[in-house]
């Protein structure tokens, strides 16, 4: 199963990159990391708000401004491991940022926690708009 989201945002992509990789950008629309995200090194993400792990895996490609990709997984997933790609594109007058979130587990079982997922990358995207476009 893959989710797939596109949005646009004002703002340059040196900016929206930041929001995809420095930790205190982070932590204003998603999960705040330890550190900046770099391919090749592992991360945990934190709640903002409860200081738990939700989320860990590694960098598998960091290509500034362009393209960021990294292993994806959360507790309800067990020892499954998803994909999560970021693409940042110019447009005029802004950024187009689209995320492909791929493999992840298939079937009716599984189906609530796309659901989840689904919604949660809403919000999250809303709050990085609502941020940039403050």
């Amino acid at each position: 199963m893959t989710l797939q989201k596109t949005i646009y945002l004002k703002a340059d992509k040196p900016t929206v990159w930041s929001y995809l990789t420095d930790p205190d950008k982070l932590a204003i629309w998603f999960h705040k990391p330890a550190k900046t995200l770099q391919a090749g090194e592992r991360y945990e993400m934190f709640g903002t708000d409860s200081g738990d792990k939700l989320m860990w895996g590694e960098v598998l490609a960091a290509d500034p401004h362009d393209h960021l990709s990294y292993s994806f997984t959360i507790g309800p997933m067990g020892d499954a491991v998803s994909t999560v790609t970021w693409t940042l594109e110019d447009v005029p007058g802004g950024t187009r940022l689209s995320l492909n979130h791929a493999g992840l587990p298939e079937g009716a079982a599984a189906f609530d926690l796309t659901l989840a997922l689904d919604k949660g990358w809403d919000d999250h995207l809303g709050r990085m708009r609502a941020s940039l476009h403050a």
